[in-house]
């Protein structure tokens, strides 16, 4: 017997909302040592990933990511995060004139103030990766900054202007 003849598939709200999400997927077999295994099964439960394959995707869009940003000239999106001193003469009109500097990468900015004189900006951008970790380095390099990371990812935000 097939199902369609005798009884339909159950088809709920969640199953709907995932055959319109979800993209065709390719399937691959990969083989790994038996240790390096339970490590994945052991991250997979503490992270809270649904399968291995969940994991292993996550793992491979950062992989790709990661090598887009090295190559340079891919446009990305991401955030360039500092914790700096605030007392700092001149650090925040110097940020401040950074960004504005590169007006067509900064999308936007938040800060939040610290404990005990420290500040943590977060700075959202989009541009080609070279220029963006141009820009994170400058402002990372600035005297009184105590931190900072530029974050990106593949993905690229919609055109604010057309």
């Amino acid at each position: 017997m097939r199902r369609s003849e005798n009884k339909p598939a159950k088809v709920t709200r969640a199953t709907r909302a995932t055959k319109a999400t979800v993209a065709p997927v390719g399937r691959i077999c990969i083989s790994m040592e038996q240790d390096l295994l339970q490590e994945l099964d052991r991250m997979v439960e503490e992270r809270g990933f649904e399968s291995r394959s969940q994991a292993i995707g996550d793992m491979a869009r950062q992989q790709l990511a990661e090598h887009k940003r090295q190559l340079g000239d891919a446009v990305m999106a991401g955030t360039i995060t500092v914790v700096y001193d605030r007392t700092t003469r001149g650090l925040q009109k110097n940020l401040s004139d950074l960004q504005y500097r590169n007006l067509t990468e900064v999308i936007s900015s938040l800060h939040v103030n610290l404990a005990e004189f420290q500040t943590m900006e977060v700075i959202l951008v989009q541009g080609p990766a070279q220029k963006l970790q141009a820009i994170a380095n400058e402002i990372i390099t600035q005297k009184g900054v105590l931190t900072g990371r530029l974050l990106l990812t593949a993905a690229v935000l919609p055109p604010l202007h057309q």
